[in-house]
This record gives C-alpha cells, sequence and structure tokens, in this order.
C-alpha cells in the first residue's frame, strides 16, 4: 500500500469540486471517536471493493483511525499550514 497521504491531493480535489472540503473539515474535527467507528465500518467494507479501492480505502481508514492524521488533512482542507 501507498503511503495514505499520498491520497490526500486527489481527495482534496474531489471535495473541492464537490464543494465539501469545510463540511469534511468540520466532520474530521468534530468526529472525535466516531471516527474509529468509522474506520472500522471502512475495514468491513474492504472485500467487497477492488483491490485499487481497497488501497484508497485503507488510507482513509487509517486516516481516520490517527487522530494527529485526521487534524493534519483537516488543517489542509482549511487552507492551513502545518
Amino acid at each position: 500500500m501507498q503511503s495514505p497521504r499520498t491520497y490526500w491531493p486527489a481527495w482534496m480535489d474531489t471535495l473541492r469540486r464537490l464543494g465539501l472540503e469545510g463540511f469534511a473539515a468540520w466532520l474530521l474535527d468534530a468526529g472525535g471517536p466516531l471516527n474509529v467507528v468509522g474506520a472500522q465500518l471502512l475495514y468491513l467494507g474492504q472485500p467487497f471493493v477492488t483491490s485499487s479501492a481497497s488501497d484508497r480505502i485503507r488510507a482513509l481508514a487509517n486516516l481516520l483511525e490517527q487522530e494527529d492524521e485526521s487534524r493534519a488533512f483537516a488543517a489542509l482542507l482549511k487552507g492551513q499550514t502545518q
């Protein structure tokens, strides 16, 4: 699997295109313990997708599980430097 941060630019582009970067940043900040539950649900769905999608799902689950990574990605979405 690639480093989870390699997916961040593509995720940011998609969220910006959809106008959801603010909502996603808020969700990552406010999610707290629910982020871990979301990560576990993503892991459960992994066997049902292709291997390339599985890597992206694993990267997203990893992001949700690690609070420092979630904060870093939320800061990027808000346009803040790290």
